[in-house]
């Protein structure tokens, strides 16, 4: 993954006679890290130069000369040599089906994937590692939670509240049960800051309210919430939370304990992991009180013709084989990341709007600063303050240029020069 973000061109193309439709895009940054670097760290070098190395998808040249540059990591994320090798060793060395079997290969994959389900639990400090459900990515797991959880739990006259900024992944699965069940979706609008208005959730947060829907950091609009205030006041009225975490596990820590969450979602992929896992942290006794989401597979206890019995959790919410080589993947993903450790993470990504510290250091800010010094350019989200962080990314709109336009000159300006 490239976490260097390059300086950024005063485009000419940007400045068209014509007029077309207007262009949302948008530049991410996430960063990666070696177990083994291959420039030693210092003041001078960022972690993204010490980090490329390790990305093999990156050591290509594009358009003939030009040395890829990765900007779409909100995306999806690329995956360091670790995980490559992890992959690989799976399935050279112990490709098997897990927790169905005694011999050597299965006994052995068993442990590996238990591990990285270990590996998950520690990396966002849950209780127990029977916490954590993996699943094929995010959006199941918010399916999840919303056909086991939200079908036993939801009434008619319920209400669960959502952001007009949540992924349409978090917000379908919730339109599909309340039609089910009759509760009542509520939204929470911008404020003027284009951030979600937390005063406005305060006041709708009431004892019809039983669950909340939230992004710890938006894929839009990089404005970071506080969680932590978020679920105090959602508990206060009796109301569960469940924070979709994707763009922040990878780039901060994030301690579910802490923040007190429910429930809380993240993709592998957009962790430097590979694609097709993904994982639910559920408070243990939420996850126990809730029926199996598929059946079959080791999601069962017993099986008879006229009825069957579940396993606890997380198995109850596993049938079928599961994604072995990719969770062992993301276990690699985990050692990864965790080996720099997710403070010198955030620190090298986010601004530090209180001090004048080296940019290289503070990718949120740069990438924020040389985009809006372009003309033309409008960006989404909060600017950033003394009191106000965004996350690395940028969604903006290029004045009177299409959005298909903007891409593809933009991916291919050198090829085009």
């Amino acid at each position: 993954m490239e976490a260097v973000v390059p300086k950024l061109a005063s485009f000419n193309l940007l400045n068209p006679k014509s007029k077309s439709k207007s262009a949302i895009r948008r530049f991410s940054s996430a960063l990666c890290v070696s177990s083994s670097p291959s420039v030693t760290s210092t003041d001078s070098v960022s972690l993204g130069h010490i980090t490329r190395p390790d990305f093999p998808i990156l050591h290509q040249e594009v358009y003939g000369s030009k040395k890829l540059v990765y900007l779409d990591n909100a995306a999806t994320s690329q995956k360091p040599i670790a995980v490559l090798k992890a992959l690989q060793n799976y399935y050279e060395a112990y490709n098997s089906n897990v927790h169905r079997g005694i011999h050597f290969l299965s006994a052995k994959a068993t442990d590996e994937y238990e591990l990285a389900r270990k590996k998950v639990a520690a990396f966002i400090n849950a209780s127990d590692s029977g916490e954590i459900v993996f699943t094929k990515n995010a959006t199941e797991a918010i399916n999840l939670v919303a056909y086991s959880w939200g079908l036993s739990n939801l009434k008619s006259g319920d209400e669960v509240i959502l952001t007009v900024a949540e992924h349409h992944s978090a917000i379908v699965p919730w339109q599909l049960v309340a039609q089910k069940t009759g509760a009542n979706l509520k939204f929470l609008n911008l404020n003027d800051d284009e951030s979600p208005d937390l005063d406005k959730l305060k006041e709708m947060l009431s004892r019809k309210t039983k669950l909340v829907v939230i992004h710890h950091i938006s894929n839009m609009l990089a404005s970071i919430l506080p969680i932590e205030e978020i679920v105090h006041w959602s508990h206060d009225v009796g109301a569960k939370v469940l924070v979709d975490a994707c763009q922040s596990v990878p780039h901060m820590v994030v301690d579910v304990q802490g923040l007190d969450a429910d429930f809380l979602v993240a993709s592998s992929h957009k962790m430097c992991g590979p694609t097709g896992i993904g994982f639910l942290f559920g408070k243990s006794d939420l996850l126990s009180a809730m029926p199996p989401f598929l059946g079959g597979g080791e999601m069962i206890s017993d099986v008879f013709l006229d009825h069957s019995t579940f396993a606890d959790p997380p198995s109850r919410f596993e049938a079928g084989t599961p994604a072995i080589g990719e969770a062992i993947g993301l276990g690699a993903a985990i050692d990864y990341l965790s080996t720099i450790g997710m403070q010198k993470i955030h620190a090298y990504e986010f601004p530090k709007v209180s001090t004048r510290s080296n940019p290289k250091m503070e990718l949120a800010k740069y990438l924020y600063e040389n985009l809006l010094s372009i003309p033309n350019i409008r960006i989404y989200g909060p600017k950033p303050s003394e009191h106000v962080q965004r996350a690395a990314l940028c969604s903006f709109n290029v004045e009177n240029i299409h959005p298909t336009d903007i891409a593809t000159l933009l991916d291919q300006q050198e090829k085009l020069a």
